[in-house]
């Protein structure tokens, strides 16, 4: 007889996995071919990871690290096995899921911060660890407004080295404050429609 319980334990075999690698592979907006780039995992084991392969040492490490996620979730509602008195037993076990209606409150609150750098990185940063929401999706939030933070100055400056006018330098930091706002607001839409970023980086500055 099959007994299901909810505990977590660390012992046992894994032997079933839903599939989730596709699901973090498409929120991190990578093809099959760049994760195969990018890995050295090749495009048909991720294929067939995707399709309800179980992935398993290497493999498994390897894609957690390049993904920047645990392992565990990976391996999102797995179930376990074990012997419990001579029985069989289920232990199912499911990782926390990413709330995307926090990730984008995450992104707006850089809003309120545009023109007062760096609290567009820390604010964000800070809410994030309020609403426990650390994952790839908030780290690409913040490396975004980390570059935006970085290059506005210097676009700014050279507008001021070219000598253009007052009228220029004027229009150039609202087209700098507007550039982010849009980033910010185009971001937020596409958490809504797609669970993922319009505007992120080929790598993570955190």
């Amino acid at each position: 007889m099959l007994i299901y319980l909810k505990l977590i334990i660390f012992s046992g075999a894994i032997t079933q996995q839903m599939p989730t690698l596709k699901r973090i592979r498409e929120q991190q907006n990578l093809t099959q071919e760049e994760l195969s780039e990018k890995s050295g995992i090749s495009v048909r084991t991720i294929q067939r990871i995707e399709a309800g392969t179980l992935p398993k040492g290497y493999t498994l490490k390897t894609l957690a690290k390049v993904l920047e996620i645990p392992e565990s979730e990976l391996l999102d509602k797995k179930t376990k096995t074990e012997t419990i008195g001579g029985e069989k037993a289920e232990i199912k076990q499911e990782s926390v899921a990413i709330d995307y209606s926090k990730i984008k409150l995450v992104n707006l609150s850089s809003l309120l911060f545009v023109v007062l750098p760096p609290l567009n990185i820390l604010v964000p940063l800070l809410l994030a660890s309020i609403l426990k929401q650390k994952n790839p999706l908030v780290k690409q939030i913040v490396s975004v407004q980390i570059l935006w933070t970085i290059l506005a100055p210097i676009v700014f400056m050279l507008g001021i080295f070219l000598k253009l006018g007052g009228k220029f330098t004027l229009g150039l930091i609202i087209c700098i404050v507007l550039s982010n706002l849009f980033i910010i607001l185009r971001n937020a839409a596409e958490i809504d429609r797609h669970q993922k970023l319009y505007f992120k980086l080929k790598f993570n500055m955190l």
